[in-house]
């Protein structure tokens, strides 16, 4: 298998169990070994109470996007630690796009940062990740 067809596949064994990203109307949009695009739109019920996207939520949607990005080499990859920085307001009916980019990964150790951003690109939150291999694959090699 190609390292592309390798991302993707991990990623179908990933999309087919995460209830919480498809939940949240999540939408997986690409995949490459140590890279991954997803998108949501903020729905009324993700507003805090400002009346702005939940800071929780953008969180959830730049570490789901962070989780896909690391899991592409068939090994499981989970969080070791995370930090987000919020720069504008998402608001209702906005659509952000996540992209997470691979920085560097060695041994067990990875590290991803993801940037959220408006339909117009403006900047809503950055992302960084630091990922840890664990045991086991996303699917039986052929």
């Amino acid at each position: 298998m190609t390292p592309q067809e390798i991302a993707e596949r991990s990623a179908q064994a990933m999309w087919a169990n995460d209830k919480a990203s498809r939940a949240l109307g999540m939408e997986l949009v690409e995949v490459a070994p140590g890279y991954a695009q997803m998108t949501m739109t903020i729905r009324r019920d993700m507003l805090n109470g400002q009346d702005i996207g939940h800071g929780g939520l953008i969180f959830t949607l730049a570490d789901s996007t962070f989780a896909f990005a690391c899991n592409t080499y068939n090994q499981k990859v989970v969080a070791q630690n995370c930090g987000v920085t919020f720069h504008a307001p998402a608001m209702e009916g906005d659509v952000l796009t996540a992209t997470g980019t691979e920085v560097t990964r060695a041994g067990r150790s990875g590290l991803y940062d993801i940037f959220v951003k408006r339909a117009d690109g403006t900047l809503v939150a950055s992302f960084r990740g630091h990922s840890r291999t664990v045991p086991g694959t996303h699917f039986e090699a052929d």
